[in-house]
Formats: structure tokens, C-alpha cells, sequence
């Protein structure tokens, strides 16, 4: 029987999915966390651009780990951002001239 506001299909998709249980899980589950991620300062050398340059390419774009940017409102928010190997490749095939 499904839940109040969940079709059958999700519920039956909840009921079966792949239960996350541990190290061995996480392993062979092959995700965007266990692959490179590289700090801006190191894009900015390989693609001999300034760190703000970098920053404005990759800033909205999906999958970029964003850490930070909370604080008090009046006072200037840092953030880092940490850009996953495949989203460094899907920005830079995408600048690509073809």
C-alpha cells in the first residue's frame, strides 16, 4: 500500500532500492565524491587564468562543492570551492571551439 502523497511506483522504488550499509557499499557504488577535486589556485595555473576567472566559471555550475558562505549578514562571506574532476572536464568540453 502506498504512503499518502507517494505513487505505487515510488513506493515499490523505496521499498527495493540498494540500502546504503557501510564501507563496502559506499565502494563499489562508484560516485562523484571519491574522484579528484581541484581547489581553484590549481585550475587557475593549468588553464593559465586568474583565480576570479575560475571562480565565475565555476561558481553555479552542477556538482561544484561549495564549502562556506554562511556567517553574519553584514560581514563578507568566504567560501571555497572544491571542482570534481568530471565537472572540470564537462565545463572545459563545453569552452571546447569545435
Amino acid at each position: 500500500m502506498a504512503r499518502a502523497g507517494v505513487s505505487f511506483e515510488q513506493a515499490q522504488w523505496l521499498r527495493d532500492r540498494p540500502r546504503s550499509g557501510g564501507p563496502a557499499s559506499l565502494a563499489s557504488a562508484p560516485s562523484i565524491y571519491a574522484e579528484r577535486h581541484y581547489a581553484v589556485a590549481e585550475i587557475a595555473t593549468m588553464w593559465s587564468l586568474s583565480p576570479d576567472a575560475v571562480r565565475k566559471l565555476f561558481q553555479d555550475e552542477p556538482g561544484v562543492l561549495v564549502l562556506g558562505g554562511q556567517g553574519a549578514p553584514h560581514k563578507r562571506r568566504y567560501t571555497t570551492l572544491r571542482i570534481p574532476e568530471s565537472v572540470l572536464q564537462r565545463v572545459h568540453r563545453r569552452m571546447t571551439n569545435v
